[in-house]
């Protein structure tokens, strides 16, 4: 069985259990190409797991006749080499909990471009820029994508010779949007969405900064018409709306290429380019997804409502993603990520069959943390957490580790654990009540000393901070006697914890917790069993 063949072979498809385009796909791409009403930047897996299949929903139930556009900016090879040969057709192979496979073909990409300056697809793009019709342009080209700073904070080298040097012809990504957008506004400054769905916080934002970056330079260069940033500043014609999109996609997984070969099926060559880009013909998913979009948009859009995208203002957008990041999954993901690592685990759903960590993050995130979880009130907290702990993180097709997520622990525990800290007090609330959060607190001073439960080193994760945090428990040995007087110079770091531990009573009680996690080989899972049997 072949993508390009599933029409011909669709009786072999559908024996084998594979879910086929209902449309009349040549009418779709006809339609798409002479009216576009969508493009995508960022051609890689998440496009193909999430929007191009929920636009694929909308497809078969007969809810639109146009299909997406899809451009990649960055690494052109996955346009050649995953796009091109298959029609632009992909295969959507969606990974259950309870071990099963969903498998259907997605053919709602109607044109795959390469945003190459330098190439005829260039000039598409164009056109489809200048079109009327063109509602909404969308992104996921991760958030490194919208940068023009380097980590001091000052413009990179490629960024400033693109505005200093390069003018209409630019190099970087965010560049050449800004290009395209002053082609719409030549045509006749006609509205238009620039909607990022990158993971992360006010993303909107982002996108907006890098394109009135270039736009503000260009008119002040004379490069462009008077009027240009006007038009970009202008809500009714050009807007920027926030997202928070939840949905993992890892590179495609040597399993799931396993099972397609034993079906038959035909197109499972693994494609990594020369930019270190891992694809295939197919894309494997978890099934858990959501995606929250701020509605403005002022050239109109599909309605994607109907195949759960979630539509709202900018404050519950926000609020739904503080419900993520804050409480019903990333503090979780840190909670597992340290003691994982200390435990001896190397992957998150290996975890999920332990029942102290069970325990730990199940009572952290519903007892602890709900009675001050940010509610958007589109999307019950409960529901959320509730998918977490059931469908991802005990999944076993997904191959993530605590020690990639362990990963600039640091930079995460402000946002992951003192917002919530800080709620408490907020809502007067007795802090010095809560244990699971403490507990993880203090396992971050156990993780710093890098010995496992048997007082093993372990290797670290990579964290800007690391060496500095590392000093606390330098000389801390397990079951010695150490000098815990040292803990308060971290409890007491504002810019860790988002508040001094000590100022709001809970510093004694961490520090407590952290001499248990220290009392030899085995605290750890000692003191596990005491607090989260």
């Amino acid at each position: 069985m072949k993508l390009l063949a599933y029409r011909e072979q669709a009786e072999d498809f559908l024996k084998k259990g594979y879910e086929l385009p209902k449309y009349n796909r040549e009418e779709m791409v006809r339609k798409t190409k002479a009216e576009p009403t969508w493009i995508h930047f960022g051609a890689g897996n998440i496009f193909r797991a999430f929007p191009a299949a929920f636009l694929d929903d909308m497809l078969n139930a007969g809810e639109t006749d146009k299909g997406v556009i899809v451009a990649e900016g960055f690494d052109y090879e996955i346009i050649e080499k995953a796009y091109a040969p298959y029609d632009n057709l992909s295969l959507l192979c969606v990974l259950r909990a309870d071990g099963t496979v969903t498998k259907r073909v997605i053919g709602s990409v109607a044109e795959s471009l390469k945003g190459d300056m330098d190439d005829p697809d260039f000039d598409r793009l164009r056109e489809i820029f200048r079109a009327p019709s063109l509602q909404m342009v969308t992104f996921t080209i991760t958030e490194k994508g919208y940068s023009l700073k380097g980590p001091d904070g000052q413009l990179s080298r490629i960024a400033e010779t693109d505005l200093k040097e390069c003018g209409l012809k630019p190099v970087l990504i965010m560049g050449k949007i800004t290009a395209l957008l002053y082609e719409r506004f030549c045509a006749g400054a006609y509205p238009i969405t620039m909607s990022s769905m990158d993971n992360c916080s006010h993303n909107g934002d982002k996108l907006k900064d890098a394109v009135m970056t270039y736009a503000r330079t260009w008119e002040e260069q004379g490069i462009v018409e008077k009027g240009f940033v006007e038009y970009l500043s202008d809500a009714t014609k050009v807007t920027f709306p926030w997202s928070m999109i939840d949905k993992i996609t890892p590179r495609p997984d040597e399993a799931v290429r396993s099972m397609l070969s034993a079906d038959g099926f035909e197109d499972t060559e693994l494609i990594i380019t020369s930019k270190n880009t891992y694809t295939a013909p197919f894309v494997n998913a978890e099934e858990t997804q959501y995606l929250a979009i701020e509605d403005t948009f002022p050239n109109g859009r599909p309605a994607l409502e109907k195949v759960g995208v979630l539509y709202a203002d900018r404050a519950t957008v926000d609020k739904v993603e503080k419900m993520k990041v804050c409480t019903c999954l990333n503090p979780l993901h840190t909670a597992l990520a340290i003691y994982g690592c200390m435990l001896g685990y190397t992957k998150i759903s290996e975890e999920m069959k332990d029942k102290e960590l069970v325990n730990l993050i199940t009572k952290m995130g519903y007892v602890e943390a709900m009675p001050v979880v940010v509610n958007p009130g589109i999307l019950k907290p409960e529901d959320f957490i509730g998918d977490v702990l059931t469908k991802r993180l005990p999944n076993p097709f997904m191959p993530d580790a605590p020690q990639r997520i362990a990963t600039d622990t640091s930079q995460k525990l402000p946002i992951r654990f003192g917002e919530t800290l800080k709620a408490y007090g907020e809502a007067g609330l007795d802090v010095k009540s809560l244990t699971m959060i403490p507990l993880v607190l203090a396992g971050y001073a156990r993780y710093l000393s890098g010995l496992d439960d048997n007082g093993q080193e372990f290797a670290q994760s990579a964290d800007p901070m690391l060496s500095e945090l590392k000093k606390v428990v330098d000389g801390y040995t397990l079951g010695g006697d150490n000098n815990y007087e040292s803990l308060k110079m971290l409890y007491s770091r504002e810019d860790i914890f988002a508040v001094n531990l000590y100022e709001i009573g809970l510093g004694e009680k961490v520090e407590a917790l952290v001499k248990e996690l220290y009392a030899g080989p085995g605290a750890i899972r000692k003191t596990l069993e005491k607090y989260c049997d």
